[in-house]
């Protein structure tokens, strides 16, 4: 079944219901969403050429948000319990936990927190913890703050404005996610993603310095892809920490912003799948 015709589905844990999806057979691979993101702001593309790599993908709304119940929060220590939950609750095995900007923070967290819970991790245009040789620029913080975001909006945000293939790609993926027209997944209300931008534009958005010493101690593979101008997380400040994440590895597209597995959707899908495959945590530890 394809991600565009994927049917909502509900599981209730620990009092409250979290709304997922899933599609595809094979190791699972659990996808954490960006900020204001919901069910239906992953390109249908990339999921669908995960799934044809071979894992079984299952996306969520947090709690809260969406389709799901109980408190909303971007707190991204309260926000892990989300897909802690949801592997416990539908008994998921040798997980693949993945995450994009926010997302790629909370699974950060979980690869901390829950090691046990997870072969791998996946991170999608997202920040290292703790302080930054290149901040965030202020034209994410005006866009983002927007009630609505339009195609400009989703170009400036998410791919590279400056570069024509960018911009042909960005219709693309726009075009194919606006595709779904029934069972969508509610907006994230402007009001509370306001309230949980930084009023610090040059503070580390993540100043979590306890999960920056786990990732440096943790046996279990990391993969990063990002683009190389992504506006609120420069990739700049995964590679100031070259030699000191033993099992992170880095992929950046050129021309591409902080979406590039929706400029990218299929070769990110391939990356992924061939990370997972050559690497293990027994080959991590040695």
């Amino acid at each position: 079944m394809p991600a565009i015709d994927a049917p909502t589905q509900f599981i209730e844990t620990n009092g409250r219901r979290l709304a997922y999806r899933t599609i595809g057979d094979g190791q699972p691979l659990l996808l954490c969403t960006r900020f204001r993101g919901n069910l239906d702001c992953w390109d249908p593309a990339f999921l669908d050429a995960l799934a044809v790599a071979g894992f079984r993908v299952i996306t969520f709304d947090y709690s809260g948000l969406g389709l799901s119940s109980g408190t909303a929060t971007y707190n991204p220590f309260a926000m892990a319990n989300d897909p802690r939950d949801l592997i416990e609750a539908l008994g998921l095995r040798e997980v693949v936990i993945a995450g994009w900007s926010l997302g790629g923070i909370v699974a950060q967290v979980i690869v901390a927190l829950h090691p046990t819970h997870v072969s791998h991790a996946v991170l999608l245009g997202t920040t290292p913890p703790g302080p930054l040789v290149k901040p965030a620029e202020e034209l994410f913080f005006t866009t983002a703050a927007r009630e609505v975001n339009d195609f400009e909006d989703e170009v400036i945000l998410f791919f590279e404005p400056r570069s024509p293939e960018s911009r042909a790609a960005a219709r693309r993926s726009v075009d194919r996610i606006a595709a779904r027209t029934q069972d969508r997944s509610p907006p994230v209300p402007v009001e509370f993603a306001r309230a949980n931008l930084s009023s610090d534009h040059s503070a580390p958005i993540f100043p979590a310095l306890p999960v920056l010493e786990a990732l440096r101690t943790t046996t279990v593979p990391i993969l990063h892809i990002a683009g190389d101008h992504d506006i609120i997380f420069p990739v700049e400040n995964w590679y100031a920490l070259n030699q000191t994440l033993p099992t992170v590895q880095l992929l950046t597209y050129p021309s591409a912003g902080h979406g590039p597995h929706h400029q990218h959707p299929e070769a990110s899908a391939q990356h992924i799948a061939a990370f997972v495959r050559t690497t293990s945590r027994r080959a991590a530890a040695t």
